[in-house]
């Protein structure tokens, strides 16, 4: 389900030259309403899903409809950062509230090992032995079926 803004919550980044939603969002959608200075997805149905602006929000004001498979409908989904954690809190319906914390990355900005730390044994692209297995799996050999 695509973000959506509450306006009563955003403040506009404090109306900076650009809103903290608008500087993650991957897809280019969030943008600022000048007149009111309230963010807003300009795109819903263009909205990847990946919940960036929704975790970045200072504000809290960006939140989201989950998928029935994760809230039942009519719930509302809305994470709170710490240094450590994610928050996600659900309110139901009838005013029941969830939270689950899951930790979040640390790794410092721009210092992330692409391919984890792991090598390739091997540089032909149609080699068998893919990206990290064996020994990401933590077996002797790569699996094969013969024909």
């Amino acid at each position: 389900m695509p973000s959506y803004v509450n306006p009563e919550k955003c403040d506009g980044c404090k109306a900076l030259d650009k809103t903290a939603c608008q500087y993650i969002c991957p897809n280019d959608l969030m943008t600022l309403n000048r007149d009111i200075m309230k963010a807003f997805n300009r795109e819903p149905e263009m909205c990847w899903e990946c919940y960036n602006c929704v975790k970045i929000c200072p504000t809290q004001a960006i939140e989201i409809r989950g998928y029935a498979d994760f809230v039942p409908l009519g719930a509302t989904v809305t994470p709170m950062r710490s240094t450590d954690s994610i928050m996600w809190t659900v309110k139901f319906r009838n005013g029941t509230l969830k939270r689950f914390k899951f930790p979040i990355r640390t790794t410092e900005e721009g210092k992330a090992v692409p391919d984890g730390g792991w090598k390739t044994k091997d540089a032909d692209l149609k080699s068998p032995v893919l990206f990290t297995e064996p020994e990401s799996l933590g077996l002797p050999q790569v699996v094969s079926i013969k024909h």
